[in-house]
């Protein structure tokens, strides 16, 4: 039987969606009937739009896609001038003020405090400057990411056309606007991995094969990678070879495959990473070559898996912050945005930085940091010398730059705590706070306010989830602790050993467990590496919670805050939604 969501798409999807929008826009919030709230807010985040959580009524987070993260020049400052104008809500931030920029881990742009009757002028600024946030959300294909700096930076193939391809062919296309659930695309270049294609439902991952004699580069594919809830698998490889002019075929047969086969019945089951462990990757690439591909297929060709860097534990960053070298002679300049929020002013101050020293492009990366293009060799000195560059180093501490947080219980209706204002406060105490064993120049803790995972925390050195618990006999926000989290040549997620700490004993356990690393360590292995050879035992010894001078005012989720909620808040009720069959709705804003 299908679900709610099931039956409100049957009725109202896709492109169509956008004359209802328009409507309610025009007639205002109140002309939104309130039993189909529910119907409505699903049916609008196909077109980028997310109802904020309770005691927000009326605003909306909107996200915004840019494909691979590229910004062209003008658009950036567009972004800016529409944070400040339209992203303003009823109260300022403590830690980031109002209008600002939510810069995501699937290199999309994110905006806050939306009104309902700003979206048709905020549509008309968006699209006038070659900006869209159709398809941004949905069960549809979302923004197709890969290494943000694809076409200009060394790649093995040239993905950038093929990104373009994807999108032009597959964004507003009707026969794939509706599928069973989020569809996410990865497609990479570079030898670096930092395409992140594990964690996607489709990866096309640099690969080259000899036909006829001559070796030909292009892709090999992987599909059912995902993190979310409890369930993260890693994208598996089906034995397909892609060249590039092939790649929007076949993505679009595997794409369709999933429309016509996935469960509409559980959204939960509702992936393709499910349907993948149901059939097994021969039944699926048997089922792609006779029902939706009408070429032979070709084999999996010879990856280049062991050169990936990208999250890999070792000594290269992988993150693409500091001074490049772009395959053209120029330079591009990666700045780590703490979690990824920047305020309307400093993102328009990129905009003049880069239109100064480059060629006005700016890029986002999946670690919810920025990049400044193009920029030649002669100009850097002048560039790193603007003082934007002192909040936002190409040099940063460690715990800075690998430091990412999703949305958070300030707006999120999944979310269980807070994330992006607590994550900065744990960097900044960090920060001052402890020493990295000698040697460890990338250290990445990542965290999510719920199990959807928008954080990718399973990914991280140290992985944070958010939780409750009771301390002193008064309910607080706790975290999940888990370790060991990369991606690289070979993959793996965090085992989860430490359960339900308190937020505010959360900097003690990690000071305790560095220093547990550093007296353990044999030789200069990598944090990830030291993890692997513990069993799971051993790991739970290593989590030893602790109070220190690091202060948390984030404790409690709703009153003891300060941003607005409903005044019915219970600390023991479940965050997340339903669809009135007990099936989870994927309400989360953030850009899981």
């Amino acid at each position: 039987m299908p679900t709610d969501v099931e039956n409100w798409k049957s009725e109202v999807y896709g492109n169509e969606i956008r004359e209802h929008l328009m409507a309610f826009a025009e007639q205002g919030w109140e002309s939104i009937p309130e039993d189909e709230h529910d119907a409505w807010f699903e049916r609008f985040k196909w077109w980028g739009l997310y109802h904020q959580r309770n005691g927000q009524e009326s605003y909306f987070m909107m996200r915004i896609g840019t494909p691979n993260g590229v910004l062209k020049p003008g658009q950036t400052e567009v972004v800016a001038e529409i944070a400040d104008e339209y992203a303003r809500g009823p109260e300022t931030n403590p830690e980031f003020g109002d209008g600002y920029v939510d810069w995501t881990t699937r290199q999309s742009i994110q905006l806050h405090w939306i009104k309902l009757e700003d979206v048709p002028e905020i549509f008309e600024k968006l699209e006038a400057n070659g900006l869209s946030t159709q398809q941004a959300c949905g069960d549809s294909w979302r923004n197709i990411v890969g290494n943000p700096m694809a076409g200009k930076a060394p790649e093995f193939v040239d993905a950038w056309p093929v990104i373009k391809e994807l999108n032009e062919t597959f964004k507003g296309n009707e026969d794939h606007a509706n599928l069973p659930r989020k569809w996410k695309v990865s497609v990479t270049g570079s030898p670096d991995g930092s395409g992140q294609g594990d964690i996607n439902d489709l990866a096309l991952e640099p690969a080259s094969k000899e036909i006829d004699g001559e070796e030909v580069r292009g892709f090999n594919v992987r599909v059912g990678g995902g993190l979310s809830r409890n369930e993260p698998r890693l994208a598996r490889d089906i034995d397909v070879f892609v060249r590039p002019e092939n790649a929007a075929d076949v993505a679009g047969g595997i794409s369709a495959l999933f429309r016509e086969h996935g469960d509409r019945e559980d959204r939960y089951n509702a992936r393709i990473k499910f349907l993948v462990d149901e059939w097994g990757t021969d039944k699926l690439r048997r089922v792609l070559q006779e029902d939706f591909v009408d070429f032979e297929l070709e084999s999996a060709g010879e990856d280049i898996r062991d050169q990936y860097t990208y999250n890999a534990g070792g000594e290269e960053h992988g993150d693409l912050i500091g001074v490049h070298e772009q395959r053209d002679g120029n330079y591009y300049v990666g700045l780590n945005v703490l979690v990824g929020r920047m305020g309307a002013d400093d993102t328009l101050e990129l905009a003049d930085l880069a239109n100064e020293y480059g060629s006005g492009e700016v890029r986002i990366s999946q670690r919810q940091n920025v990049m400044i293009t193009d920029v030649p060799e002669d100009d850097l000195d002048d560039l790193l010398d603007e003082p934007l560059l002192e909040d936002y180093s190409p040099d940063p501490h460690p715990f800075m730059r690998g430091s990412v947080a999703c949305t958070g219980t300030e707006f999120c209706s999944l979310s269980i705590v807070e994330t992006k204002n607590r994550q900065v406060r744990y960097a900044r105490w960090l920060k001052e706070n402890v020493e990295l064993p000698e040697g460890v120049e990338d250290f990445h803790i990542h965290l999510s306010g719920c199990t959807a995972s928008c954080a990718q925390p399973q990914i991280a050195d140290i992985s944070l989830r958010g939780m409750k618990t009771r301390k002193d006999g008064e309910p607080v926000e706790a975290l999940d602790i888990g370790l060991g989290g990369g991606l690289g040549e070979n993959p793996q997620f965090a085992q989860w050993v430490g359960q339900r700490v308190p937020a505010d004993e959360v900097p003690g356990a990690i000071e305790n467990l560095l220093a547990t690393f550093e007296d353990n360590r044999e030789g200069s292995e990598t944090f990830r590496e030291f993890i692997a050879r513990h069993d799971e035992e051993e790991l739970e010894a290593f989590i030893e919670p602790e109070e220190t001078s690091y202060e948390d005012p984030y404790m409690h989720n709703t009153k003891m805050t300060w941003y607005p909620y409903a005044e019915d808040d219970d600390m023991d009720a479940s965050p997340a939604p339903t669809d009135g069959e007990g099936n989870s709705i994927d309400a989360t804003p953030a850009d899981d």
